[in-house]
């Protein structure tokens, strides 16, 4: 089976899209010439395919303009993770995390999760976020769940269940967190697999319901 194949295929519905450009204005704005270039220059890459050498060089240049430029790293490491090129990607986003990892720290988490089920490397990373911030360290690349969620889910699958719904209680008695589609499933089969049978009916029958 041609495995780089089996992992483009599959990785494309999951992320398949270009990260958001920066506002090349906003590096202006704050003085910061070189990353006002390397953005402008990094503009280019639209209209070239992800797999293609020109987007790649695209990108090269920017970084050539300002190694400190994170969102190149990023977006050249996607095509990485896509192609199934695991240690280039993870070089690249490891230089991501480096030079800018309030930014870049969720992504990668996300990241050792999903697609690597690196447990201890997720909870480091969004652990770390989380200590680098004071508001909320935000979502998963898909959306799918808070990266808090996701930590739980971690600490679960390393077979620290108590840790792991105290986690999602937590996130979940926050005010005006907007409870995802999947948090009361994992908390239900998290007290359903610690004996936990009353409140793990209540979830399924109750699925909206906030602890």
């Amino acid at each position: 089976m041609n495995y780089r194949l089996f992992y483009i295929i599959f990785f494309l519905p999951i992320v398949s899209k270009v990260y958001g450009q920066p506002n090349c204005n906003a590096f202006l704005y704050m003085g910061d010439t070189l990353k006002y270039d390397a953005c402008i220059i990094s503009e280019g890459i639209r209209g070239h395919y992800q797999f293609s050498r020109e987007f790649q060089e695209v990108l090269d240049e920017a970084i050539s303009i300002d190694t400190s430029y994170d969102y190149a790293y990023k977006e050249k490491s996607v095509t990485y993770l896509k192609s199934g090129d695991f240690l280039t990607w993870k070089k690249l986003m490891d230089k991501a995390v480096e030079v800018n990892p309030i930014e870049n720290l969720g992504y990668r988490g996300w990241c050792r999760y999903q697609f690597f089920r690196d447990y201890k490397g997720a909870i480091e990373d969004i652990e770390r976020l989380d200590a680098l911030i004071n508001y909320d360290i935000g979502t998963s690349a898909n959306g799918d769940y808070h990266l808090q969620i996701a930590r739980a889910i971690c600490y679960k699958a390393l077979g620290d269940k108590l840790k792991a719904i105290e986690i999602i209680q937590t996130q979940l008695s926050e005010k005006d967190y907007f409870i995802g589609k999947y948090d009361n499933l994992h908390l239900g089969i998290l007290y359903l697999e610690t004996g936990e049978y009353k409140k793990s009916i209540e979830l399924i029958c109750n699925p909206r319901k906030r602890e």
